[in-house]
C-alpha cells in the first residue's frame, strides 16, 4: 500500500509509504479520507500525525498518474477527489501535525501547510518546497488557498510558489514556515504526539472552536468558490504535450 496508519496513545500516525518519494496515489488519498473521517468522529481520537517513510516525507503527487489521464472526466474525477480531501484536512476538527522527517516537495509541502503545526528533522540535506512553476504547473483553488493560509503573508507565497526553488530546514524555521525543529524522527514523533496532546487536551476541548473560528473565512470563501471552479486550465495542463513531457522527464530523473 501507498500508506500505513496506525493508533498510538490514541493518536493517528498516518504514514506515506510508496517507493522512495512517498508519492500521493489516489490510494494515499483514499486513505488519508478515512483517517481524517475517523479522527472527526470518534471522541477517543486525539489528532492526527502526517510522517513519511525513509528519506522523503512526500514528494508530492505520482507523477505515473499525471502523465497518463485517459480523458478529460478522468482528470476532473481525480482533482475533485484530491480537494475535498485537502479541504478536509485543512478543516479537521482536531490537531494535526506535520513530523517533516524528509524531503517534502510538491503535495507533500502542501499537505504540511495544511497541517495546525509543523515539525522538521534538522537535516541540512532535507529538501523543501514548490517548484511547480519551472515545469509547468500551477495550484488547483484548494492548493493555493491551503499554501496562502499557511504562508502567512504575499512575501512569503511569492518566495515560495513564484521563485519555485528548494531550502532546507533551518530556512523554513527562520522565515517561519516551519514551527519547530528535532533532532531525530524519534524525537519528532514524540514532539508530534506531544504537540496533538497538548492542544486537544484541555477541559472542554476548545481547539475544536478556536480553530473553526480561524479557518472560517478561508474555508467560507472556498466553499463558494469550488461551486464555480473553472476547470478547462488543469484539463488543458494536463493534456498538453509539452508538461506531460516535462512531467516524464522529471519522472524518469528521479527514478520514480
Amino acid at each position: 500500500m501507498s500508506y500505513e496508519y496506525q493508533i498510538v496513545d490514541n493518536i493517528v500516525i498516518f504514514k506515506f509509504n510508496r517507493g522512495k518519494l512517498n508519492s500521493i496515489t489516489m490510494e494515499t488519498l483514499q486513505g488519508l479520507n478515512e483517517a481524517l473521517d475517523r479522527v472527526n468522529n470518534e471522541e477517543a481520537l486525539k489528532g492526527i500525525v502526517l510522517t513519511g517513510n525513509g528519506r522523503y516525507f512526500s514528494g508530492g503527487f505520482d507523477l505515473g498518474t499525471f502523465t497518463s489521464f485517459q480523458s478529460k472526466e478522468e482528470i476532473l474525477d481525480w482533482f475533485n477527489f484530491e480537494e475535498d480531501v485537502l479541504l478536509k484536512l485543512f478543516t479537521c476538527s482536531k490537531p494535526v501535525v506535520a513530523a517533516i522527517n524528509g524531503h517534502a516537495t510538491a503535495m507533500g509541502m502542501i499537505l504540511s501547510m495544511a497541517c495546525d503545526y509543523r515539525l522538521v528533522v534538522n537535516n541540512p540535506k532535507i529538501k523543501l518546497g514548490m517548484t511547480e512553476i519551472k515545469i509547468g504547473l500551477a495550484l488547483t483553488l484548494v492548493q493555493g488557498a491551503v499554501m496562502r493560509f499557511g504562508l502567512d503573508t504575499d512575501k512569503k507565497y511569492r518566495d515560495v510558489i513564484y521563485k519555485g526553488e528548494f531550502f532546507a530546514p533551518d530556512y523554513a524555521i527562520a522565515r517561519e514556515i516551519f514551527d519547530e525543529l528535532a533532532e531525530n524522527e524519534e524525537e519528532l514523533l514524540e514532539k508530534a504526539k506531544a504537540k496533538v496532546t497538548s492542544m486537544i487536551d484541555t477541559p472542554g476541548r476548545p481547539f475544536i472552536i478556536l480553530k473553526e473560528l480561524e479557518k472560517m473565512q478561508t474555508v467560507d470563501w472556498l466553499k463558494s468558490k469550488m461551486k464555480e471552479v473553472d476547470w478547462e486550465p488543469l484539463v488543458t495542463t494536463f493534456t498538453d504535450e509539452k508538461v506531460v513531457n516535462t512531467l516524464k522527464m522529471v519522472k524518469a530523473a528521479l527514478g520514480e
